[in-house]
């Protein structure tokens, strides 16, 4: 085989391997963009773009626009595309709570401000190792 129709073959396969990850990539876009549009529901906490953290109270598929409420007395309205990821997704089955949609909590939660929480307990070997060895303990002078 001629050196040079043997590298234009490899470049042809490095080439057709680009193309195939490009594919493969946009369908993972493809399905990452569905998912996170079915999970825009009323109810959903998300974050937009710029950070902003929000409960979508309306949604006007006709406008493409999303109203968010972000404090007791404050409403934004922001375009669909401002919004970055789901941040608490909206139950599933459809259940409702005094007419309103039951979120899904996150298990591993802070704490409510104000809330106390015991810290864990050490034990003497860690308590040890953190102030610098034995010698606190066991110095004697």
């Amino acid at each position: 085989m001629n050196p040079n129709t043997a590298q234009l073959l490899f470049f042809g396969v490095i080439i057709l391997i680009v193309i195939g990850l490009m594919f493969r990539n946009g369908r993972k876009r493809q399905r990452d963009a569905a998912s996170m549009t079915s999970g825009l529901k009323p109810g959903a906490e998300i974050m937009t773009a710029s950070g902003i953290f929000g409960r979508i109270t309306a949604i006007d598929e006709a406008e493409n626009r999303i109203t968010l409420q972000t404090g007791p007395t404050s409403e934004l309205t922001v375009h669909r595309q401002a919004i970055s990821r789901i941040v608490t997704p909206v139950a599933e089955d459809g259940t409702s709570l005094n007419g309103e949609p039951v979120v899904l909590e996150d298990a591993g939660a802070d704490p409510a401000f104000g809330e106390r929480v015991e810290p864990a307990k050490q034990s003497d070997e860690d308590a040890t190792r953190r102030s610098g060895g034995g010698a606190a303990k066991g110095s004697g002078e």
